[in-house]
């Protein structure tokens, strides 16, 4: 009996001594982990250092750096520096670079019903959209669709309502639409095309000489902030509101689903918190920045504000109904985000009646006695 428990005893204290080992393993592993440094890769589709959509991408980047004592380092690429601004999607999904800054309707012709996640016609405002994603079940729907492409996207910025457009000349009635060629991307493209129009997709920095050369007689970019610095008052007349097609745009981040599940969990949370601050500053810098710069379109530059004609605006609602219920497809996820969407606008239209839009009107009657 006692030579079994001599030897029992041995066993335990050779065991004891190789899980110590073993942890001391793990250990020495986990702090190499947390002192290694990440080097990536950021493309984006828009023109480098552009205000605000510019700028957003390397505000991130800035911020993760901070935050993690330089161990997520990442390099910020406008468009075409790398990869042209159409091929964003790709490049990050292969694994060519790790992350990407942009707009899901940028990619309708692979993933059409990704377009829900920016922009649908007389759709979402930007805190509707938020709502929607983050407290309204977006989120983990728009995840779900961009695993498929090897993806995890976050919401990384809004422009806030943007406007109608840059146009050659007046719009008075739907005949004046027939056959304009207007740059407008994603759904907005194909309800102005229902409207007669001609829709162009070319990405920001095509568009001042397109319009310039008459290859465009119309288009839209973002608003006031940004096309007054695009400078597209020197080559359009008319600047028509509002923007119909793209009530609250959301921009988004993507990243490498590897990459990003190859980061330790602290880097992820840092990079999570940094994406999600730009998402809330960037719409709060175009509610800050856009009047200023209309009031120099219009007091400085003589642009010509207009508004889009009852009728026009009521015939391009009715058509959205048409044009956004049309791009669901038999795949049962497109039609899960439509249900949720569509869904969910019902349910805060409702709300807004006796909120945002009440309160809007109300304060309407004390600019009329000012």
């Amino acid at each position: 009996m006692k030579i079994k428990y001599l030897m029992l005893v041995s066993m335990l204290s050779l065991y004891g001594c190789g899980g110590t080992e073993d942890r001391a393993s793990s250990e020495a592993s986990g702090e190499a982990k947390a002192k290694e440094v990440y080097s990536w890769r950021m493309v984006t589709t828009w023109p480098k250092n552009l205000p605000g959509m510019g700028v957003a991408p390397e505000t991130i980047a800035d911020m993760v750096r901070k935050m993690s004592n330089g161990r997520l380092d990442i390099r910020v690429y406008g468009a075409g520096e790398i990869v042209p601004a159409r091929e964003v999607f790709e490049a990050v999904s292969q694994g060519a670079v790790q992350m990407g800054h942009g707009a899901a309707y940028y990619w309708k012709g692979k993933v059409e019903i990704a377009q829900f996640f920016t922009a649908v016609p007389f759709g979402l405002t930007a805190q509707e959209m938020n709502g929607w994603l983050f407290h309204g079940g977006g989120m983990e729907l728009w995840r779900e669709l961009y695993a498929r492409y090897n993806l995890v996207p976050f919401a990384a910025g809004n422009t806030g309502v943007q406007m109608a457009g840059w146009f050659n000349r007046e719009i008075n009635s739907l005949e004046d639409i027939q056959g304009m060629k207007m740059r407008i991307p994603g759904l907005g493209g194909e309800v102005f095309e229902k409207a007669g129009g001609i829709a162009v997709n070319m990405h920001g920095g095509e568009i001042f000489t397109s319009l310039q050369t008459g290859v465009i007689d119309a288009t839209e970019w973002v608003g006031p902030y940004n096309d007054l610095a695009f400078g597209l008052h020197r080559v359009a007349k008319y600047y028509y509101y509002p923007g119909w097609q793209e009530p609250g745009p959301t921009l988004e981040a993507i990243v490498n689903k590897e990459a990003y599940d190859s980061l330790p969990e602290d880097l992820q949370e840092i990079l999570r918190a940094a994406v999600l601050t730009v998402n809330s500053d960037l719409l709060a810098e175009y509610t800050a920045r856009n009047n200023a710069a209309l009031r120099e379109l219009v007091d400085n530059h003589g642009v010509e504000l207009r508004k889009l004609p009852d009728d026009v605006i009521k015939e391009l609602a009715r058509l959205s109904k048409e044009v956004t219920a049309s791009i669901v497809d038999e795949d049962p996820l497109s039609q899960k985000i439509y249900d949720s969407f569509t869904r969910y606008r019902s349910d805060v239209v409702e709300y807004q009646k006796i909120s945002e839009r009440a309160y809007g009107d109300a304060r309407s009657l004390l600019e009329d006695s000012d």
